[in-house]
This record gives structure tokens, C-alpha cells and sequence, in this order.
């Protein structure tokens, strides 16, 4: 790891979890969706452990930090999300592809076509925004095996990432939340527990719960 860039390992505890959710993708053709990337270490075990050759990866995230980041500079996460992706990869360069009136996107890919090397596409933009954008003209293509949910840790926002994002979940995908045990003694509103309760509760009839500690993650129930 130490080609790599990282100044925070928020995601130490995850890799024992997320080890034992690999037999549960299907063997290829695996796509990921993560709202919330920071400088990309959660990207890159994914990349390094949880994709095969073809896969690909969403990154969402403003880089302006969330009420959490108060005290932090954020001035050169970004550069080292970019950074981090390409060593990852161990591609060269990205293209980035801009869309007019609105945001765009920024492909990184390692070498080769796209249907033996993988692929991460970088969002620039608020989840909503992303999530609106998929809802809106989707196809099962677009569809995910894996979603993590590790944007905004106020409850209103956790919650609205969770519900904007299931419907883009495959069935027998996963949703991965992080923070569940975070944020005490801060008001209940800007942690993400009640906001995950709140979810696992109101979609209890097609999400099943596999995994609860510092992160919770469930399985949506389906063929």
C-alpha cells in the first residue's frame, strides 16, 4: 500500500466483513456503486479483491466533505481519489467526458477492451443527483451487485441515498451501510443508525439482514 496516497483508514474494520460477502456475487459480470469515496480506499479493495477481469465500479462524491469534515482539508482529496484509482488500476491516464448543463464523468480503465479490464467511472456530483439521473432512464445493464452507502452520515441524507439506490440494486445484491455504530453522543439526526433502522423496517419485506456491527449490510431477496 504504500505507492498509494492515504491520509484516513476509516475502512480497516470492513475488509473481515466484506471478505466473507465475495462468495455471495455472481462469478462475473460484477458491477459496484459507491456513494461517498473520499480518497478511494474502499474503491481499491474492491479493485484489488472483489472485481474480475470486466468489471466496473460508480464513484460518487462531491469531494467538499460532509459536516463530519469540518476540521479536515479537503483540498487534495480529490487528487489522491485520482491518484490512488490509477495505481490501482495501473493505468496511465482518464478520460474525462463532460456533459453539457450538467455534470460529467471521468473513466478510469487498466488496459485492454472493456470486456476483459475493469473499469472505474468517477461522479463528480451529489448523490441525488446521480441517483436521480439513473432512476430516471435505467436499463438492467445499469443494475448493481453492490452498493455501498458511505456518503453523508446525517439520518435524513442516509436515508435518502438508501431508498434513491435500492431500486438500482439486482435482486440478491448487496447493501452495504457504514457507520451504523458511528456518531454517538452526536444528536440521533446526524448519525446514519436511525436512518438504516428506518430502511431495514420499511423494506423488511425485500431486504434481508446478513450482518450487523460497526457496518450492517443486507441482501435483497429476489431471483
Amino acid at each position: 500500500m504504500s505507492e498509494y496516497q492515504f491520509t484516513k483508514d476509516w475502512f480497516n474494520w470492513a475488509p473481515p466483513v466484506w471478505e466473507q460477502l465475495i462468495p455471495l456475487l455472481p462469478e462475473s459480470g460484477r458491477s459496484f456503486l459507491e456513494i461517498g469515496s473520499f480518497e478511494g480506499r474502499s474503491a481499491v479493495w474492491i479493485i484489488e479483491n472483489m472485481m474480475n477481469p470486466g468489471d466496473w465500479i460508480d464513484c460518487v462524491d462531491t469531494w467538499e466533505g460532509g459536516e463530519e469534515h469540518a476540521e479536515e482539508d479537503m483540498h487534495h482529496t480529490e487528487s489522491r481519489f485520482d491518484h490512488n484509482i490509477i495505481k490501482a488500476l495501473d493505468c496511465n491516464s482518464a478520460i474525462h467526458r463532460s456533459r453539457e448543463g450538467s455534470w460529467g464523468h471521468t473513466r478510469f480503465a487498466s488496459n485492454g477492451p472493456d470486456s476483459t479490464n475493469n473499469r472505474v467511472y468517477k461522479y463528480k456530483a451529489r448523490s441525488t443527483e446521480f441517483l436521480g439521473s439513473k432512476l430516471a432512464g435505467y436499463n438492467r445493464k445499469d443494475l448493481y451487485n453492490f452498493i455501498y452507502i458511505d456518503g453523508s452520515h446525517t439520518a435524513p441524507d442516509v436515508l435518502t441515498d438508501a431508498c434513491m439506490a435500492w431500486p438500482l440494486l439486482k435482486p440478491k445484491g448487496l447493501m452495504v451501510f457504514d457507520d451504523y455504530m458511528w456518531g454517538d453522543p452526536r444528536d440521533i439526526l446526524h448519525r446514519p443508525k436511525i436512518a438504516i433502522d428506518a430502511f431495514t423496517n420499511i423494506f423488511g419485506e425485500t431486504a434481508e439482514i446478513i450482518h450487523v456491527g460497526y457496518q450492517l449490510v443486507v441482501r435483497k431477496k429476489g431471483e
